[in-house]
């Protein structure tokens, strides 16, 4: 009787490895690896911030509003710094010296408040149309910074996915396995020839 056929298998079973810098702590073992940000670190902030806030972002985008955070804080600046300001170079410089000469009149001096007030309207009009049309770039240029940010960190992490896996790998160990098929070749044979004639008599 023939030998009996064998097969043969091989496995490799990865070492169990961490690999951390002083972003992210990759594990790697057989299942495979899983990787994850220091908690507190500067990547892990940002990651957690980019992805809380770039929906409303992207709204803000595509719909500018006076109503985002970013342009009340400018509108409201603006406007106390204008109305402040203009107020005193009127007070300071027209109504106080011709009021101490006797030269003006209360309705005088009433009238100039009244235009001081429809003048700075205006402007502060123009500014938060200033700020529309600039709105979408501003904003643009904030997912634009937000996002390479966010892409340092993923770089941070694939490469220390991989030189975790690469260690791990150096570390693996190998096994291969024989077995017999429990049917010998001249047992393979017959049955092949069974086959043919079986065929050739149909």
């Amino acid at each position: 009787m023939g030998n009996k056929s064998t097969n043969t298998t091989s496995s490799t079973r990865y070492g169990n490895t961490t690999t951390s810098n002083p972003y992210v702590t990759s594990k790697t073992n057989n299942a495979g690896t899983a990787t994850a940000f220091q908690p507190g670190t500067a990547f892990e902030t940002i990651y957690n911030t980019v992805n809380n806030s770039v929906g409303s972002l992207l709204d803000e985008y595509l719909n500018p509003t006076l109503n985002s955070t970013t342009n009340q804080a400018k509108l409201n600046a603006f406007t106390n710094t204008l109305n402040t300001q203009t107020q005193k170079n009127l007070e300071n410089n027209i109504i106080n010296p011709l009021s101490n000469r006797n030269m003006i009149r209360s309705s005088q001096a009433t009238d100039m408040y009244n235009n001081l007030a429809y003048n700075n309207a205006n402007s502060i009009a123009n500014y938060a149309n200033e700020l529309l049309a600039n709105s979408q770039e501003n904003t643009a240029n904030v997912l634009g910074n937000l996002l390479s940010y966010y892409m340092n960190g993923y770089n941070v992490i694939s490469n220390n996915q991989a030189q975790s896996l690469a260690t791990s790998q150096g570390n693996a160990t190998g096994t291969n396995r024989s077995g017999g098929s429990g049917v010998s070749n001249d047992q393979i044979l017959q049955l092949a020839l069974s086959a043919v004639m079986a065929m050739m008599s149909s």
